[in-house]
């Protein structure tokens, strides 16, 4: 494994509370990724320097812990600029990534069909293209005659072409990909779909195979699976379509968000959404704030929708002795004290459950069947099923 350090800035804009829980999802993807965090390094700034990112006293502390600890790789909470790269490259020795190509790297690492290979790599490009000039600095020094450019350039160039053609290559069949898939789900008309979404890791797998007994690969890993699964599930006599669809992440690259366009599509096409929320994380709040951000950016908004709050088998409830006036903490709640609290009454439509623990699973089937039906009788009321 590679030995990383974990660079981040607190900022007017950034709050030591948030820089700290961005790093330490910083550090569960460098661990997706196949690297070892050694030591993170924070700096209080006003603004991010835009040659070196921190002030460059701390930088040289960070290259002196480099070179002093043998450290591979050091990994930035933030997408850096190509100056950037270069400068703290020249500066550090040593491989510098940042948050947008540490996700990139995993996404690759995750893509098996030919489809998400294709979503990567053209991302992948759009991120790398502006960076080339970096990858030629050991032909800096080469010189053409007068009026010629030197090969270092050339080779730029040339590259950037390349690259540029990639990339309509890749958009071009992304398009057909895009047709395709649209006209798969044309085929799929007459039966209600229904879409799982949720931050990375929250158990959207875990749910898809508990529903429609399947053996969709579930990990305790960020980005385990990156491909839609689409499986037919009965409830009941009462069938309808259940998609699996990439989890999402605070700082989502752009370049990313454009590649799965054609992923991300099966959220809109669908008539009910599943928001899967891991409720034993402390910053599930955000998470949820961040899955609607790019909701909105897709310009799914106002879909009918189920929240379900899993992982609740991560606290263990206590009974208490009638005498004991202690308070309840969240880790010691059951579920009746779920059921009681602000998110159960919030939001409508809302679930608490355990995939692992199989709690509340009936009931969640119940509740989906008869969102389920609902729809079915609106959307399609001229076909009748055995209800």
């Amino acid at each position: 494994m590679e030995k990383v350090i974990l660079i981040g800035a607190i900022t007017n804009l950034q709050t030591e509370a948030d820089s700290k829980e961005y790093l330490k999802e910083l550090e569960f993807l460098t661990t997706t990724a196949g690297g070892r965090t050694i030591k993170i390094f924070t700096q209080n700034i006003s603004a991010i320097h835009s040659k070196t990112f921190l002030g460059k006293g701390k930088i040289f502390e960070i290259a002196k812990y480099i070179d002093t600890n043998h450290i591979d790789t050091a990994i930035f909470d933030d997408e850096l600029t190509p100056s950037q790269q270069k400068n703290l490259e020249e500066l550090l020795h040593c491989k510098i990534v940042d948050r947008t190509n540490l996700i990139l790297s995993i996404f690759a690492l995750r893509a098996k069909t030919a489809t998400a290979k294709i979503q990567v790599e053209l991302a992948q490009h759009q991120y790398f293209l502006p960076r080339l000039t970096n990858l030629w600095t050991h032909l800096s020094k080469q010189k053409g005659g007068i009026g010629m450019r030197g090969p270092g350039e050339k080779e730029i160039e040339t590259d950037r072409r390349i690259i540029r053609q990639k990339i309509s290559l890749l958009k071009e069949k992304l398009n057909k990909v895009d047709k395709q898939m649209s006209t798969q789900r044309k085929g799929r008309d007459k039966l209600i779909r229904v879409a799982l979404m949720g931050y990375t890791n929250a158990g959207k797998s875990t749910v898809m195979n508990i529903l429609s007994k399947s053996n969709v690969l579930a990990e305790n890993k960020l980005f385990a699976t990156l491909d839609t699964t689409v499986r037919k599930v009965v409830i009941k006599n009462l069938p309808f379509l259940l998609s699996d669809t990439v989890g999402f992440i605070r700082k989502l690259p752009t370049q990313l968000v454009k590649a799965f366009k054609s992923t991300l599509d099966e959220l809109n096409e669908s008539d009910l959404l599943i928001h899967v929320v891991d409720i034993s994380n402390s910053d599930f709040e955000k998470h949820m704030k961040s899955v609607d951000k790019t909701l909105k950016e897709i310009s799914c908004i106002g879909k009918e929708k189920i929240i379900v709050f899993n992982k609740i088998d991560n606290f263990n409830y206590i009974k208490k002795d009638e005498d004991d006036l202690t308070p309840i903490k969240k880790e010691n709640l059951s579920l009746a004290h779920w059921e009681k609290t602000w998110m159960a009454k919030h939001y409508d439509n809302t679930i608490f459950i355990s995939c692992l623990e199989k709690t509340n699973i009936n009931q969640f089937k119940d509740m989906l069947y008869k969102k389920v039906e609902i729809i079915q009788k609106k959307k399609y009321p001229y076909i009748n099923y055995l209800y």
